[in-house]
């Protein structure tokens, strides 16, 4: 049953790239079509075609590689300046210029008489930005759907008042010294031993201070060494007052981040202070959020994609170290598809108790939304052969012709976007490179969830 959980975990994360790719370019295709412009082919995929069905105009298809999609519009690219377009030349003595070249008449080499004002590169600068923008605000959207059905339907967690008690030591250990699961006959019994209290009790007040999300039991405990101290907490939805000391010991020292202190050796930096003997973290519970809340959660979970990638260096290096050194994966950082469906896989495997479909269902659509929101900021790189390079294109082309009008010039004419092409080969193998390592990482390494 592991096995098969497993495969239908991957399956489903396959699916949602699939459908992700399939409505990106469903995003660049239908107002391109609106807007008159001639589109050849429609690709899910690259490589060999698996499947395709030709209606009207246009070719419909599956390839075999699920790594990317197309759709194929005549005309990408204007004729060079002065140049019937009709009549592209077949090579130039640069090998940068022949690319260009290449890349103009294969722009054109499908157009017809009939089709001479059905080309991209004669569109409006509004018109190519919206056809353009088209795929990555469609990833967007799905991710805004997911997010909202998501935070209304399933929920979040949220932190509530409280500290729950994770355990309890028997005795009183300095945090210099290393942890034991049993006390000596003499050693000092801890005051939360003392007091009896267990692990899985809900601490609700300090001293009549009320703990709230945020608040650390640390800072009520620390300043009240040798002070008799009321604890108020709940066991079996029975609330309870215990009375204790807390006694002089030696903690370790929490960092303006709440973090522990370490020193250059990594050891921790402690202090005198009150020390009740208790580990604890706060109460999660999951609530069902309002619609009204999804614009929140969308735009921090876009905030933390867009950090990422602003981190790409730092982070592929630590990857690089990963694949080829054995340190510990970053899970907070980039993996390759591959990689997705593996953890997909896991978690449809993995035993997550009484409440596990849900929890599973809820990851896997959370890894299809952080999927989109990351096509979606990754295709507004204003870099060829990214969406964010066109639009760039156009929007220097609005420029240029907006100032011309102003000025009294002669029109521009059309930007020639062919030009920056060796940019976009410089980026292809860039983003072979990295995808390559990622893949290698993501089967020498994994990044692991359990």
């Amino acid at each position: 049953m592991t096995v098969v959980a497993f495969i239908i975990g991957v399956l489903i994360i396959v699916i949602g790239v699939g459908i992700s790719i399939g409505l990106h370019e469903i995003g660049h295709l239908v107002p391109a079509k609106r807007f008159g412009v001639k589109v050849t082919q429609y690709m899910v995929g690259f490589g060999p075609t698996i499947w395709s069905r030709k209606r009207g105009e246009t070719e419909y298809g599956i390839k075999a590689i699920p790594l990317g999609g197309y759709i194929r519009m005549i005309g990408m690219f204007p004729p060079k300046p002065g140049e019937d377009p009709s009549m592209l030349r077949a090579s130039s003595t640069g090998r940068f210029s022949q690319l260009m070249d290449q890349a103009r008449q294969q722009s054109m080499e499908e157009v017809g008489p009939q089709d001479r004002d059905r080309v991209f590169y004669k569109l409006a600068v509004p018109k190519k930005v919206v056809v353009m923008l088209g795929g990555p605000v469609m990833n967007f959207l799905i991710a805004a759907v997911l997010m909202t059905g998501i935070i209304t339907i399933y929920g979040v967690q949220v932190a509530k008042d409280g500290a729950l008690v994770s355990s309890v030591s028997q005795c009183v250990v300095p945090a210099s010294a290393s942890a034991q699961t049993a006390c000596k006959a003499t050693d000092p019994r801890s005051p939360a031993f003392e007091a009896g209290l267990l692990p899985k009790d809900l601490i609700t007040s300090i001293n009549g201070v009320r703990i709230t999300p945020g608040t650390a039991l640390g800072d009520l405990i620390r300043p009240r060494a040798g002070e008799a101290t009321t604890i108020v907490y709940v066991r079996d939805g029975v609330t309870r007052t215990t009375s204790v000391i807390p006694v002089k010991n030696q903690v370790g020292q929490i960092g303006p981040d709440g973090a522990l202190l370490k020193d250059a050796a990594g050891n921790p930096v402690t202090v005198e202070a009150g020390f009740l003997g208790v580990t604890s973290q706060s109460p999660i519970a999951v609530e069902r959020q309002s619609v009204t809340a999804a614009p929140g959660y969308i735009g921090d979970a876009l905030g933390k994609t867009a950090g990422v990638f602003l981190n790409i260096p730092q982070k592929m290096v630590g990857v690089w170290h990963a694949a080829f050194s054995g340190a510990a994966r970053d899970a907070n950082g980039p993996i390759s598809v591959v990689g997705v469906g593996r953890i997909g896989g896991e978690v449809a495997a993995a035993d997550l108790g009484p409440d596990g479909l849900s929890t599973k269902i809820v990851f896997l659509l959370n890894m299809i939304l952080s999927l989109n929101l990351a096509l979606f900021v990754f295709n507004l790189i204003p870099l060829l052969p990214l969406d964010g390079g066109h639009v760039a294109g156009a929007l220097w082309e609005g420029v240029k012709r907006s100032f011309a009008r102003v000025t009294g010039r002669r029109d521009p004419g059309y930007v020639d976007v062919a030009k920056a092409l060796p940019i976009a080969y410089t980026m292809a193998v860039i983003l072979i490179s990295m995808s390559a390592l990622l893949i290698y990482a993501d089967l020498a390494n994994p990044v692991k969830l359990f």
